[in-house]
């Protein structure tokens, strides 16, 4: 870090000595533009861009350990850069880091003028909250509730690693802000080959190797050797699938399958519907190879009629840490619903369906829950789908210590009551991301998903996911 930048017009003590002197010759030159609070969105992030210097507040080395330093550094608008304001009332705020999930503190409850500023724990505690006062030119002070003083780059540096601390309220560049909202999430990355996908999901074969399956006539499958490019291997069902067509008014479409490799075969769970209809069938399939036509039908799973205010469809199955099998499942109506299945045969176990998230009868589907650390994530896809560019899916997250819930987005909320934590939305020309994924593989977890380009056409999405200190995922 530069910690001995000085300042390109003169020493700090002079400057602090002239202004003071100013204010006390005529202190209408403070009084006669009284700031006001600045309006910030506690459901948005923010890079914050300092006046002096051109670059962005940013956890030091990328950090995420209590008591990293906070710098100064060229933005790049990584997770490192990005900050949610989290209302403490009264006008207050802290600012949270999207990718370590701590917070901006004062070290120790400093009220000296440098005291240093790194990232902590939330507390809630006074050092942690700010109070946003507009300046002029879009620009805001940070006023810390503990000090009363503002947040600045140390010594006016406009070098990357500027140390950030705080210091008597001058109104100087340095400790002017300009809050830019993040509205963009990082690309899909590259991929090549057979990509036009929707609704994937992707198996690891024991030898390494990859498969994937979605949405289409008798479901579609694709191979990988890389993760990268991508080649058509055929369809699982070539004769066509018969026994849905009770569901699919005779189409051989059938949507949204699920891959798990799991006692020496594939399982596959997929759906058979009509669009708009909850008369709708998860069907499962298995085989030994994954291969184009070894595919055998097992028969119906789970069901839902139009009296049902439920819909049977984008089917997941997940093992918990038990041994236990679950599939998750759902579309609009009362939500995403959870039955219990034996491992034994795939089917359901009991009569009992479980209420895992809803909208009140709004847009959410394509559920997918994934195990890391303590928590079972439930990832599902808000607003809409399958309308090309004009799509509006985005990915949302909620978590629990149990399978079958509760689960909570960050701020607390049920997802049951319309909770979730945003992961990934459409930007510039990436539409409507969503019916998502999670692969363990071995360079880390891998976050698949379908987005829509300009002509509407839809493509595979992958893109790495991390978690920050407080295990909520980010993707990059």
């Amino acid at each position: 870090m530069d910690t001995s930048a000085r300042s390109p017009a003169w020493p700090r003590r002079i400057l602090t000595l002239a202004i003071l002197a100013l204010l006390a010759i005529c202190p209408s030159v403070v009084a006669a533009g009284a700031a006001h609070a600045a309006s910030v969105d506690t459901s948005a992030s923010y890079v914050l861009v300092n006046r002096n210097s051109g670059k962005a507040l940013d956890v030091y080395n990328m950090a995420t350990n209590d008591g990293a330093p906070l710098v100064q550094w060229s933005r790049n608008d990584g997770a490192w850069q990005q900050w949610q304001f989290v209302d403490s009332g009264g006008g207050y705020y802290r600012l949270r880091s999207r990718h370590s999930g701590k917070v901006v503190d004062i070290s120790g409850r400093s009220t000296a003028d440098g005291a240093d500023v790194i990232q902590y724990t939330d507390k809630n505690a006074t050092n942690q909250q700010f109070r946003v006062v507009d300046t002029d030119s879009g620009y805001v002070k940070l006023i810390n509730r503990n000090s009363g003083k503002a947040l600045e780059v140390w010594e006016w540096s406009t070098a990357d690693g500027g140390r950030v601390s705080q210091y008597a309220d001058l109104n100087g560049a340095n400790q002017q802000w300009q809050l830019v909202k993040v509205t963009s999430y990082p690309d899909p990355g590259y991929v090549t080959g057979d990509i036009t996908v929707h609704d994937p999901e992707v198996a690891k074969k024991p030898d390494g190797t990859y498969l994937l399956a979605h949405t289409g006539d008798n479901i579609v499958l694709k191979t990988s050797t890389d993760r990268t490019t991508w080649r058509n291997a055929g369809v699982a069902f070539p004769g066509g699938a018969s026994w849905t067509h009770a569901y699919t008014n005779g189409s051989n479409t059938l949507w949204a399958p699920d891959i798990t490799y799991v006692n020496g075969k594939y399982y596959m769970y997929y759906a058979a519907s009509t669009f708009g209809s909850n008369h709708s069938g998860i069907f499962l399939a298995t085989s030994t190879t994954g291969a184009s036509g070894s595919w055998s039908n097992q028969g119906l799973v789970v069901e839902s009629t139009t009296s049902d205010n439920w819909n049977a469809i984008d089917p997941n199955l997940v093992i918990d840490d038990q041994g236990r099998w679950w599939l998750d499942f759902g579309s609009f109506w009362s939500g995403i619903k959870m039955v219990q299945l034996d491992p034994a045969t795939g089917k359901r176990l009991d009569g009992t369906i479980r209420s895992i998230a809803g909208r009140n009868g709004g847009a959410i589907e394509a559920p997918f829950i994934y195990r890391h650390g303590g928590y079972y994530y439930q990832f599902v896809s808000f607003d809409l789908c399958c309308k090309g560019a004009s799509s509006t899916y985005r990915i949302m997250v909620g978590r629990s210590t149990s399978v079958t819930g509760p689960y909570v987005d960050r701020n607390g909320t049920a997802m049951t009551s319309g909770g979730g934590t945003q992961v990934l939305a459409g930007h510039g020309s990436i539409h409507g991301p969503g019916h998502q994924a999670v692969l363990a593989d071995n360079d880390g977890d891998i976050l698949f998903y379908h987005w829509y380009a300009d002509d509407g056409s839809s493509r595979l999405g992958i893109n790495k996911l991390g978690w920050d200190s407080a295990g909520w995922p980010y993707v990059y």
